[in-house]
């Protein structure tokens, strides 16, 4: 999965303005000009698109993390890990939203993604564990989606329309 879309996900999840995205940046003491963000979440096939690296994506993850659970400042943040894989991002989301794997399950089975607790524990593991799963795209794509659907639920439209409701049925038969 593009980091870019990862970023660009994230930013509709939350709802963030560009000072807050610049907010986050600095809070993982890697500061970014709002021109490079906005090039950084253009669609990939316009002009002023600009790729987004590992580096910077795991600082904003990094700086995420310390947006949504606090700075602490007696323990400085850690650099992030590189290269970042779907396995790290999803590790830095967990953390950065509190999920325990119970909340991570609950969210891929929301889009028909049915996975036991194992399965969920070896993605977290580190890489040259034995029982490490790799995260897919499929699988981060998906969990991004129920993330956002729990964080920002679809509205339904209001009935302003004068479209028929459903009411209880009259009892009186005056005319």
């Amino acid at each position: 999965m593009l980091n870019n879309d990862v970023l660009r996900r994230l930013r509709y999840m939350l709802d963030l303005k560009p000072a807050q995205l610049v907010e986050i940046f600095n809070l993982a003491d890697h500061p970014q000009e709002p021109a490079r963000l906005r090039q950084l979440l253009r669609k990939d096939d316009h002009p002023e698109f600009l790729a987004c690296d590992d580096a910077t994506l795991g600082y904003f993850l990094n700086g995420l993390i310390a947006y949504r659970r606090g700075k602490d400042p007696a323990r400085p943040l850690a650099p992030p890990e590189l290269p970042l894989s779907n396995n790290a991002i999803l590790k830095s989301l967990r953390v950065a939203f509190a999920l325990k794997d119970q909340d991570v399950q609950a969210l891929l089975a929301e889009s028909d993604l049915k996975l036991s607790t194992t399965e969920i524990s070896a993605l977290f593991r580190q890489r040259d564990h034995r029982n490490y799963r790799p995260c897919g795209d499929q699988l981060l794509r998906r969990f991004l989606r129920s993330l956002s659907l729990r964080l920002r639920p679809r509205e339904l439209p209001s009935n302003t329309a004068g479209a028929p409701t459903a009411e209880a049925p009259r009892t009186d038969t005056a005319p």
